[in-house]
């Protein structure tokens, strides 16, 4: 099974309240499937970012399970919904463009991936926007998602102490950031 087929399986297994198939048609007209993850870092390449949504998802799982407290507290739903669609923000994000390289001396044309923003609101607010034209989320997954990039959103470098409160208050977002830095690190291809 591919990715794309693992992400709709899953999707489609865990993921019912209403909405939830207008998302996936969404996203199904998107270039979520084959979109990379980052321009140039983890999975940079022709369907990173679904495969990233899968990992971040199998990661949140296993460190939620270590916390049999928090993990009896939330559903297989919000589990799936945190994890495969964390990152929708980057969905017709990127787009495909080439550029000079020297290679042994000579130079060639070769493809890189480049931001094209058509709608530039933010990171895990955008996931969190566009996840709500669609479906509901809850106080908890709103704040997981909106807060997944931890410490390397831009948001969190002023002084208001936001991250902190939100990780203190909401260890559901704190997992959720550590399983996506997990799943960036030590489940990714990054190249120098």
């Amino acid at each position: 099974m591919g990715a794309k087929e693992e992400f709709i399986a899953i999707y489609r297994e865990y993921i019912k309240r209403e909405g939830s198939n207008e998302l996936l048609d969404y996203i199904m007209s998107t270039d979520f499937f084959t979109a990379p993850a980052s321009s140039k870092f983890h999975n940079h390449f022709r369907g990173g970012l679904c495969e990233h949504s899968i990992n971040v998802y199998k990661r949140l799982k296993k460190l939620s399970l270590m916390e049999p407290e928090l993990y009896q507290t939330y559903s297989e739903e919000t589990f799936a919904i945190i994890g495969l669609l964390h990152d929708l923000c980057k969905a017709n994000f990127y787009i495909e463009d080439y550029r000079n390289v020297k290679e042994d001396g000579v130079w060639v044309s070769k493809p890189y991936y480049k931001i094209s923003e058509a709608l530039p609101f933010g990171h895990g607010e955008k996931s969190v926007y566009l996840i709500m034209k669609f479906m509901k989320l809850t106080d908890e997954e709103a704040l997981a998602i909106n807060w997944h990039m931890g410490g390397y959103d831009e948001r969190a470098n002023k002084d208001d102490r936001s991250i902190t409160k939100v990780f203190y208050n909401h260890p559901l977002a704190f997992l959720t950031h550590i399983a996506d830095s997990m799943a960036t690190y030590l489940d990714e291809a990054i190249d120098d």
